[in-house]
């Protein structure tokens, strides 16, 4: 295990888990935070051993949100930025896991939006308050709630600071899925072991073509995606999932 500025990371079976745990202050995200977690994710989408990523919050929530007094303490070019260091879940190769219960608030939705799954206990509330504040979201809260949930729906939640709570995120596509929050762990547990069963050189290159042609053009998304396909046919793991399907058995999935 190691320790960062207000996270943890541990690693065990193939599975890394980062914990916001900040008590007290229900999982504040520092700047510092920030940068190290973008760090992390770095780090671990190169680890070969990694085969998932499950990021998490300690106590009663995910996080209530960032560090509201350090925002006056950096010149606006540094704010204007930190979209960078939220996203890094999204560039990650790995498959990455949002387990919320809780507050999802502020830059804590923003990295929870980032991540490819969202499950979520059933006590979640989801908002990106900035406006009450005088300000906006500025991780890329904005821009992936309106590509998830269309722009009139932005709109509603982040022009009025609106809190969603959980069956109304399942009901708008925010979360994957909801369960009791007792049932929580055993829910992303379920995931973690469906996801670790396929290939890792599939699942990065669905992630970096799914992440990068949503918004293009129709036919760049499918010249783009032909592409991949093409490239993925000279792997060790398709030929393995091909010969699996015929002999009626499980692939084993090598990652080459």
């Amino acid at each position: 295990m190691t320790e960062h500025d207000g996270f943890r990371v541990e690693a065990a079976d193939g599975v890394a888990r980062i914990t916001l745990d900040v008590p007290g202050k229900l999982n504040r995200v520092s700047m510092a935070a920030r940068d190290e977690l973008a760090e992390v994710f770095a780090e671990l989408g190169r680890d070969d051993g990694v085969r998932a990523i499950v990021l998490a919050g300690a106590g009663d929530a995910f996080t209530a949100g960032g560090d509201i007094a350090g925002f006056l303490e950096k010149d606006p070019e540094e704010v204007s930025r930190l979209a960078w260091n939220v996203a890094a879940p999204e560039r990650c190769p790995k498959p990455v896991i949002a387990r919320l219960h809780g507050y999802a608030f502020g830059v804590g939705l923003e990295l929870a939006l980032a991540c490819d799954f969202r499950i979520a206990a059933d006590d979640l509330e989801l908002a990106l308050p900035e406006v009450r504040l005088g300000m906006i979201p500025g991780s890329g809260g904005t821009q992936r709630l309106a590509r998830m949930v269309g722009l009139g729906r932005a709109k509603d939640i982040v022009m009025r600071g609106r809190r969603v709570e959980a069956d109304e995120a399942l009901a708008l596509g925010l979360v994957t899925e909801v369960v009791p929050e007792a049932e929580l762990d055993a829910a992303v547990q379920r995931l973690v072991d469906e996801l670790a069963e396929l290939s890792p050189l599939a699942l990065a290159t669905a992630k970096r073509v799914l992440n990068h042609v949503y918004d293009t053009p129709l036919h760049m998304g499918i010249e783009i995606e032909g592409y991949a396909y093409g490239m993925l046919r000279s792997t060790h793991d398709f030929r393995e999932g091909v010969e699996a399907f015929g002999e009626k058995r499980k692939p084993r999935f090598e990652g080459r």
